[in-house]
């Protein structure tokens, strides 16, 4: 069964708007293992406007399932994730300014600076996962630099999906199947929510993890997060 990451940036999103430590992003991480979630991710960025440094040191301690630290490899994000060693990072290639990640790497053209950065993180013993568009040319770049996965930025499909699905998924699907050529784990994440969760994990081949976070802190304000985090499981659940 693939597995459910639990990003839990909005929590601190929350907490941050108010100050203090209310909600507790160590808790919620926590309380979301107790749930169910078979992963923890976080992807603090240089402005702490959500994640802070001193989250992703305390967190460590605390993931006892995988612990995905995701982020643009700029050298103080490699260095804290090289000093924590998570089970895995995800490298993205967002700007400082963004309000959410846009975009995958273009990996021919980066081809050199992430092989670079990769075997920097794989000499330190942490999985590498690539944020990728979904088009299967930049696979074969992809496993030229050496890394373990590659994440499908799923923005599209999610937009895609109410008007045609079977049309928003397919680059998706061919993606995939490219990946499994070069011998590439597959993940998968971006504004996958309860509605259109089960037909991307039905049709995409090899699907070993997604990762969700706003839509999924947005259910559980009103189906409570316990029973938010089953539902999604039951969503990847493959009869």
């Amino acid at each position: 069964m693939t597995r459910l990451s639990v990003n839990i940036n909005k929590i601190a999103t929350l907490r941050n708007a108010r100050g203090g430590d209310v909600p507790s992003v160590t808790h919620v991480a926590v309380k979301a293992q107790e749930f169910g979630a078979e992963g923890i991710t976080i992807h603090p960025r240089p402005d702490e406007r959500h994640i802070t440094r001193k989250d992703v040191y305390d967190l460590k301690p605390l993931v006892t399932t995988e612990f995905n630290i995701e982020g643009n490899p700029h050298r103080p994000f490699i260095d804290m994730v090289l000093d924590v060693k998570p089970e895995q990072v995800t490298l993205v290639p967002d700007a400082d300014n963004v309000l959410t990640s846009n975009a995958g790497w273009n990996t021919k053209e980066h081809l050199d600076f992430l092989t670079e950065v990769i075997a920097e993180f794989k000499n330190g013993g942490i999985r590498t996962s690539i944020f990728l568009d979904p088009n299967p040319e930049l696979v074969e770049y992809a496993a030229k630099t050496g890394t373990d996965r590659i994440e499908l930025y799923t923005e599209a499909y999610a937009s895609g999906y109410v008007q045609d699905r079977e049309t928003a998924i397919k680059p998706y699907v061919e993606t995939a199947l490219r990946a499994e050529q070069f011998g590439l784990g597959l993940n998968a994440g971006h504004d996958l929510s309860l509605d259109n969760l089960k037909y991307f994990a039905d049709n995409i081949p090899s699907l070993l993890e997604v990762s969700i976070g706003h839509a999924l802190v947005s259910e559980a304000l009103f189906m409570g997060l316990e029973n938010t985090i089953q539902a999604y499981r039951k969503r990847l659940v493959k009869w």
